[in-house]
């Protein structure tokens, strides 16, 4: 894993999970806690609220990213960057500062006049937005999303047959679409990606967040840190039945697991709890890296062909090779002994093996491509053998 320096604040794999409080200026922005247009009374919330509290990095907003409000010109932008440049000013902690914007030019004087990083929402559909960020060699936060100035994050609603392929467009899922849009215009080499939660456009559905979070270790392939942004989304609330106020709880819990899926950065408006729930989630997190000098020895974090497929891809290795390589280990249970004994026969006529663990338990274990022989055979089966089928079908997509 590419590691990143943000101005001084180590990111990647070697670093402990950092925390990026939120600051809002724009005053159309819906949580209320954040949004101030008095840079004392911003300045004492970071200090007090973000910092205090145990914030890395605190990100400014000048404008709502919600998509029922307008999108603001670069102008206007500038207009509101004197609040955002006062309260940094009059910060007494030490953090990271963090400018969110779509556009270059308001990157560019940020930068030039205090802040220490980009977080870009609209994934540098701004094509002078690398170039700048390389210019002060600051890290920078590339959010998935077609370049497109006006619908940051609307990676379902994008031409991928015209971007892409047709080919490519008839196959790809919602996630698919996610990391191919933070490919799209490159990444720098301080570039931190993250896969866009939340409702970016009417087309983006619950479930498509529910699934990129399933999958959050495919975006390590990229070779870069990541941020996920999850604290209090509705894909989250709509699990556990909760409203925005109540989804403290589910944020929390879900921040454990994304550091252990591969997060690096988690952007919250509750920074105390969720620094320790991301803590938590290191803690319990296992991956091997040692390195001397120029040698670094890594194992590549995957728990699914699939993953390992992604990082054979963005290496220029045959993808097809990982289920050759990965492995499974099934159980079934409830067969009687005669469908037992069937099953065991077409297992070890495929590249995989069957053992009884118990009276009634019969344990598979193979590669991806042995699993899949299995289930091929099977679903031709008659009964209970034909269900077994079906099952591994499922868990084979």
């Amino acid at each position: 894993m590419h590691n990143v320096d943000a101005a001084g604040l180590g990111i990647g794999d070697d670093y402990p999970p950092r925390i990026m409080g939120v600051l809002n200026v724009s005053e159309e922005s819906p949580y209320d806690p954040s949004v101030y247009d008095d840079p004392g009374e911003a300045a004492r919330y970071v200090d007090e609220e973000l910092i205090g509290d145990g914030a890395d990095i605190v990100d400014i907003g000048l404008e709502s990213a919600n998509k029922r409000f307008d999108v603001l010109s670069a102008e206007e932008e500038l207009d509101r960057l004197h609040v955002a440049l006062e309260t940094i000013e009059s910060v007494s902690g030490d953090a990271v500062f963090s400018i969110e914007t779509r556009y270059a030019e308001v990157a560019d004087e940020a930068l030039s006049k205090g802040f220490d990083m980009v977080n870009d929402i609209a994934g540098f559909a701004d094509p002078e937005m690398p170039a700048v960020c390389e210019d002060y060699d600051v890290a920078v936060a590339k959010m998935a999303s077609p370049p497109d100035l006006e619908r940051p994050g609307a990676v379902e609603e994008t031409d991928w047959a015209r971007r892409k392929s047709p080919d490519w467009a008839e196959r790809a899922d919602y996630v698919d679409q996610v990391y191919e849009a933070l490919k799209q215009n490159g990444l720098t080499d301080k570039t931190i990606v993250d896969p866009a939660f939340g409702g970016w456009s009417e087309a983006q559905t619950l479930e498509d967040d529910r699934e990129t979070f399933r999958r959050l270790r495919e975006f390590r392939a990229l070779d870069r840190p990541m941020l996920v942004s999850i604290n209090r989304k509705n894909f989250l609330g709509e699990i556990a039945g909760r409203e925005t106020e109540e989804r403290l709880p589910v944020s929390l819990a879900a921040t454990s697991m994304a550091v252990e899926r591969g997060a690096h950065v988690i952007r919250t408006h509750d920074v105390a709890e969720t620094r320790d729930a991301a803590l938590i989630g290191d803690a319990f997190t296992e991956r091997s890296r040692t390195s001397d000098g120029s040698l670094s020895v890594s194992r590549l974090d995957v728990a699914s062909s699939r993953e390992l497929r992604t990082h054979l891809d963005e290496r220029g290795v045959d993808p097809d090779i990982a289920d050759d390589w990965y492995s499974l280990a099934i159980e079934v249970e409830g067969l009687r002994r005669d469908d037992r004994a069937r099953l065991a026969s077409i297992v070890s006529d495929a590249d995989a093996s069957a053992y009884s663990a118990t009276d009634n338990h019969t344990l598979i274990v193979g590669s991806i491509a042995g699993i899949s022989a299995v289930e091929a055979r099977l679903r031709r089966e008659d009964g209970d053998l034909s269900s077994v089928g079906e099952s591994l079908a499922t868990m084979l997509e």
